[in-house]
């Protein structure tokens, strides 16, 4: 059997794997010189700089892989747990670390709302529960029928899928602090926690269940690291050759043509790549049935990111490995995102420290970042040429005011990617950050399919198809693939 993977982000490269661990013979093609997708690294000047995910969790998704070939991960990547999981900064200045230790959790709620305590716990019970039901059990099944997801709606409905993230939380958490901070999950995989179905409340009991890790030298290391391993076991790997057409005949697909006009012959085609623009651009046939024209035209997706990169140096000891910004606004703010599509000056924003764990990220003496800022996607037309260096502006003077006095004077390396990079360089839609937003109706069988709908032999990984985005869930797909080939 012979297998092309398109895409070599995390779900691109496990399904290749997996693939290859069924006695196929498995080619991947990456249109750039690296691999990683959206996990790829920037070096400048002594700084590395991962461009995308920074939260490691169920590591053993990523163990998983090697041992198929009864492989030592740890021969290969080290993971290290963090005690910190996030520190979570409001508007007042006033801070939460947030982490395993419960201890630590409830005595920071009491400070900020004692009846919340009882709350906090509640919710976590009802996390497990929907963990145990929407990842333990249902994160690697295919929905690729409707009989399927029939079969799972009662469940569902008991646990309050019907009621958003933020909502859920809600009914536990009186105090708006703690309502914010123990909602956020949902803008991890692209979706607006005032709408994103509370099956994504998952998150928050999945990290307790294992814990968050950070690769050292970067999850760029993790992709070395399987990158190693795909070469160990014989999968070939074509770099910095973008796959223009995928082939097929009477909707049976028969291979792919690269750029260079090259034509290779598959029995399968597995797409990591972003599914809407697969079926836009590399299909020959585009006469989908009506109901694929309707579910693929009511899709609504995840914002845009961005991203800024800064090294930096001076060191800013204070500033822990993760840190999560609220503005002073929320709901009105990701409305501008999600809805109004508008910047708005008052932003939240993720800022990531890797520097704080692994000092070989940066030259000695300094210091190594980047700030993640939720925006519109390119539905909002936003010129980016223009908005790109005041959103850098604007960051800068925030964590300046915040986090980090004398920032814009210690600067020493800086760049950053806009919803244009994931447009034109990672080809999704409107450049969104994750594919299509997690809401109930674009969830498991009302996603894209990873067995096409359409054609034969055309398969899908990542963010776009089910389980969804985030790590966890892109690894989680190619266990899916597993399960239909």
């Amino acid at each position: 059997m012979k297998s092309i993977v398109i895409g070599s982000g995390f779900g691109g490269i496990a399904a290749a794997i997996r693939l290859k661990a069924k006695n196929h013979n498995v080619t991947l093609i990456e249109k750039h010189q690296d691999l990683g997708g959206r996990a790829r690294v920037f070096k400048k000047n002594g700084f590395t700089f991962d461009a995308g995910p920074t939260v490691i969790t169920a590591p053993y998704l990523i163990n998983e892989l090697f041992e198929l070939f009864n492989k030592k991960p740890q021969d290969y990547i080290e993971l290290k747990p963090l005690d910190i999981w996030y520190r979570f900064v409001f508007e007042d200045g006033s801070n939460f670390d947030y982490s395993g230790n419960e201890n630590n959790m409830k005595l920071q709620i009491g400070k900020i709302e004692k009846e919340d305590i009882k709350g906090y716990e509640e919710l976590v019970k009802f996390t497990k529960k929907i963990f145990d039901k929407g990842f333990s059990e249902l994160a690697d099944i295919p929905f690729d029928n409707p009989i399927t997801m029939m079969k799972q709606l009662p469940s569902l409905l008991k646990l309050k899928s019907y009621k958003s993230v933020y909502s859920l939380v809600s009914t536990y958490i009186k105090n708006e602090k703690l309502r914010r901070m123990l909602s956020m999950h949902p803008l991890l995989v692209g979706g607006n926690p005032f709408t994103t179905t509370s099956i994504y409340g998952l998150i928050l009991y999945l990290e307790k269940k294992w814990g968050i890790h950070y690769s050292m030298g970067g999850t760029g290391n993790i992709i070395n690291g399987l990158e190693k391993l795909m070469y160990e076991i014989g999968i070939n790997i074509i770099k910095g050759k973008e796959v223009k057409k995928i082939l097929s005949s009477k909707n049976i697909i028969n291979g792919i043509e690269l750029d260079n006009k090259e034509i290779i012959n598959a029995d399968n085609v597995v797409c990591n790549a972003d599914p809407p623009a697969v079926y836009e651009k590399l299909l020959n046939n585009k006469n989908y049935n009506s109901l694929f024209n309707w579910k693929t035209k009511r899709m609504e997706y995840s914002m845009g990111l961005f991203v800024y990169y800064f090294g930096t140096k001076k060191k800013y000891e204070n500033i822990q490995h993760h840190t999560i910004k609220f503005g002073d606004k929320y709901k009105e703010h990701l409305d501008d995102i999600f809805n109004n599509k508008k910047l708005n000056n008052d932003i939240s924003y993720y800022l990531h420290r890797p520097t704080a764990t692994d000092s070989s990220m940066a030259p000695e003496g300094h210091d190594c970042f980047y700030v993640l800022v939720p925006v519109p996607n390119n539905q909002s037309k936003i010129d980016w040429m223009i908005e790109g260096e005041k959103i850098k502006n604007l960051v800068i003077d925030k964590m300046e005011a915040h986090l980090m006095p004398d920032l814009r004077s210690n600067i020493v390396e800086d760049f950053y990617l806009t919803p244009d990079y994931f447009e034109k360089e990672l080809n999704t839609k409107y450049g969104s950050g994750f594919s299509i937003q997690p809401k109930f109706t674009q969830s498991a069988y009302f996603r894209f399919h990873n067995k096409s709908e359409i054609y034969n032999g055309l398969y899908f990984v990542g963010a776009g198809s089910h389980p969804g985005a985030g790590v966890p869930g892109v690894l989680s797909s190619a266990k899916v693939l597993d399960k239909l080939l």
